[in-house]
């Protein structure tokens, strides 16, 4: 054990059996500590779970990536391209690809008896990964699709059921604007909800070969592939790869780019976790450095002692440092306790709503990860303790005879 660290430990004995003035203070920064990385780790939890739920739902709707014919008309209807192709369906064995599946949309109108309402009638095959409806399917069931009947089962979302006044079982026709105009019956067989108002008011999930039909298509022609892959920090780099080997003629197209408004938006935030984290570093680091002061000056004799005893200034000053170490560290532990606790009872309990309307979501999400619980505990308590090393300066101020003097 250094001689640093022994007298460190004597002080802080002293001061948990003694009767010492400066415990109010002392309290005061480990607490101020406490809060801060409490309100961090919320803040970061928050802020990430957020981001995760928006970015899921948004990509549940169409996917990380999508396949179609590389064409600048920005129309609904894209234009068909056939889905036999060399990349399907053995793409998704690349390592990070889960699922490639087909799919066909075609731009219609709902008439019921009062209200008409415009939807997106997107066609699907056997090939699609239901994960991310049945997880907001309220209602009903998924339908299933088989290769020579058309199942004229759909799913629909919350707000065109309440608007159009549909239940599950409920038939309704569907107009599609062509020449010429033609109508398909489909039946209600689930009802979904997820809370992106923009999207579950347009978009109903059929049957492929209903538009197949309207289309006059071929049974291999469709609308484009969607991808799904395991992990979004992949995106770039899995993008990068499809692109180059999809062909001349096809284009792909991320999930970032088609909704730019939204990500753009979810990055925003990443501004606001850093304003919070600013302010609550700079609040823990004032009230410490307030902390050492009066230590320092509490110890102004010990200081004068230790130096006539040969103890150079950093010497001493590495034993007021690690006294402030131990109290920073008292703090991020009643930090953690506070910050995960309040965390983990949210995400079980979701006690804490939103208004759907306006946030998407229905509670406060919580996005709980060991590493950046790690890094901002380690980064606050390497900044908190390098903006010490300043204020400790004072000890290089006092002389060993007044020092002793003053007792």
């Amino acid at each position: 054990m250094n001689f640093e660290f022994f007298i460190t430990k004597k002080i802080i004995a002293g001061d948990k059996t003694g009767n010492n003035n400066t415990q109010p203070i002392i309290q005061i920064s480990v607490l101020s500590i406490a809060l801060s990385l409490a309100i961090m780790l919320l803040t970061l939890s928050v802020v990430t779970g957020f981001q995760n739920e928006i970015r899921s739902k948004v990509i549940g709707f169409g996917s990380h990536i999508q396949i179609t014919h590389f064409d600048l008309n920005n129309s609904e209807e894209l234009q068909p391209i056939s889905k036999n192709q060399s990349f399907y369906p053995f793409i998704d064995t690349v390592e990070g690809i889960r699922n490639i599946q087909v799919y066909a949309i075609k731009a219609g109108i709902i008439k019921t008896k009062s209200e008409v309402h415009g939807v997106v009638l997107k066609g699907i095959d056997k090939d699609f990964d239901w994960s991310f409806f049945k997880q907001n399917i309220i209602s009903g069931n998924a339908f299933s699709i088989i290769d020579t009947v058309k199942n004229d089962s759909v799913l629909i979302s919350k707000i065109i059921s309440d608007k159009l006044n549909l239940k599950i079982g409920d038939k309704f026709r569907v107009y599609f604007v062509q020449e010429p105009i033609r109508q398909r019956a489909f039946v209600v067989g689930g009802i979904y909800a997820t809370g992106m108002e923009q999207l579950d008011g347009s978009l109903i999930l059929g049957d492929i070969k209903h538009i197949q039909k309207l289309n006059d298509w071929e049974d291999d022609l469709i609308s484009g592939f969607e991808v799904i892959i395991d992990d979004y920090n992949e995106l770039e780099k899995l993008d990068e790869f499809i692109y180059n080997n999809i062909g001349v003629e096809l284009n792909a197209t991320k999930i970032t780019d088609r909704f730019q408004e939204v990500f753009a938006w979810l990055k925003l935030l990443d501004i606001n976790v850093l304003v919070v984290f600013v302010f609550a570093i700079l609040v823990a680091s004032i009230n410490m450095i307030s902390a050492l002061l009066i230590l320092i000056l509490n110890r102004t004799n010990t200081i004068g002692i230790l130096k006539a005893l040969g103890a150079s200034d950093w010497q001493v000053r590495k034993i007021f440092l690690y006294h402030a170490a131990y109290l920073i560290g008292k703090g991020l532990l009643f930090g953690n306790l506070l910050g995960i606790g309040i965390s983990l009872f949210q995400k079980t309990t979701g006690l804490i709503s939103l208004p759907q309307d306006s946030y998407y979501l229905s509670s406060v999400p919580i996005e709980l990860s060991i590493s950046y619980l790690f890094f901002v505990n380690i980064g606050t308590f390497i900044l908190c303790v390098c903006m010490l090393l300043i204020p400790s300066y004072i000890v290089t101020k006092i002389s060993p005879v007044k020092a002793i003097r003053l007792d």
